[in-house]
């Protein structure tokens, strides 16, 4: 008999982080975040790392930087009033080049909005919500052992890439338990991090701009880190020349090496002229009323996306072949079916969506298609 673990979206992310090598984490109660740090506090001590409950969110993800930067392997976590909270400390990120892990358990909004109702509305605002505009990392699971996978994965693109990586996923996924495979939350490599030793070229290096240079610790040698734009040697500079080095740089990192981070589920049937593309919560009824339609004769194909940004361009437009009409169900506005419309060329790009609350249901993923 298979064996099967009753869990949730919270443990998994919990479980991965630390079997991913998380040896840091700070954040502050936030619904429906919370199960989160209360497990890290509780976990992450007895395997020898340390735990903070912050006094607030700015605070929180500034120690997981400054922990990172000493050596450690952090991780954060919040809901939407906290990730716009994050945003300053989410583009410092980015600047010091930090892999960082942060996951936005998302509620409805705006403000308070919903604390304790399903969204996702946050979507655009991981990847646009700090100054600047720079590329950053999302994954987005639509299971429970995709959650925990995906946090792996998140702290092995951090590692990668020197990055922040959000792990997007919301209320109902991390507070539902379900019973799961457990052979689904098996651990997966983590790359080591790239450190300095010694005196090996600059500290932050441009050239090739795709390029990852190896991060320097505090205590290991003298190491300069500044939110201002820099040369190599992190000395602040307004030297129009490195300041668009620095800044080509951090978009081609991420920009020039979309294979290594683009993760799709495709489920093509052939001859369809429809298909549907999903993720995170609203991806469990795309699979049951895509079971449904087939059983019904309707021919329909399914595109999960597991990693939102960058938007995974060649398997959305592998997807799109011979297609004549795209639904996309979200809960919030259409913030991703913009980019699909922006991929969708001739093809009709059709929006299910709900901001009530309230999850969307394999029967309008179903009439939306038929």
């Amino acid at each position: 008999m298979t064996a099967r673990v009753f869990t949730d979206g919270s443990r998994a992310i919990v479980r991965g982080a630390l079997d991913a090598g998380c040896t840091f984490f700070a954040g502050y109660p936030i619904t429906p975040a919370s199960p989160i740090l209360m497990m890290m506090m509780r976990e992450l001590p007895a395997r020898g790392g340390v735990a903070v409950q912050g006094e607030d969110e700015i605070a929180s993800i500034g120690m997981c930087i400054g922990a990172t930067m000493a050596g450690a392997r952090a991780m954060t976590a919040t809901s939407g009033p906290g990730i716009s909270l994050y945003s300053e400390n989410i583009g410092l990120a980015v600047m010091g080049e930090v892999p960082l892990v942060i996951v936005d358990v998302q509620r409805l909004g705006p403000a308070t909005g919903g604390a304790t109702t399903v969204g996702q509305g946050d979507v655009q605002f991981v990847r646009w919500g700090t100054g600047g505009g720079f590329p950053i990392i999302a994954l987005a699971p639509s299971t429970v052992p995709e959650c925990y996978s995906l946090t792996m994965r998140a702290f092995d693109l951090a590692e990668r890439f020197r990055v922040p990586v959000f792990v997007v996923t919301d209320k109902e996924l991390n507070l539902t338990l379900r019973s799961v495979d457990a052979a689904a939350l098996e651990p997966q490599p983590v790359r080591a991090r790239a450190t300095r030793t010694g005196l090996e070229g600059p500290p932050y290096r441009y050239e090739p701009p795709g390029d990852v240079p190896p991060l320097g610790r505090f205590g290991d040698e003298v190491v300069r880190f500044t939110g201002s734009t820099h040369d190599e040697e992190a000395l602040i500079t307004k030297a129009p020349a490195t300041v668009g080095a620095l800044n080509r740089h951090l978009a081609a990192k991420i920009d020039d090496h979309r294979d290594e981070i683009e993760l799709c589920t495709g489920d093509r049937q052939g001859g369809a002229r429809t298909l549907v593309i999903s993720y995170g919560i609203t991806a469990g009824a795309v699979r049951d009323a895509v079971r449904d339609l087939r059983s019904d004769g309707i021919a329909v194909s399914s595109l999960v996306v597991h990693s939102l940004w960058p938007v995974p361009e060649t398997a959305i437009a592998g997807a799109l072949d011979g297609v004549e009409r795209v639904v996309v169900p979200e809960l919030n506005l259409g913030q991703y079916r913009r980019e699909i419309e922006r991929l969708a060329g001739g093809c009709e790009v059709v929006g299910v969506n709900r901001v009530d609350g309230e999850l969307i249901s394999p029967a309008l993923v179903r009439e939306a298609v038929a």
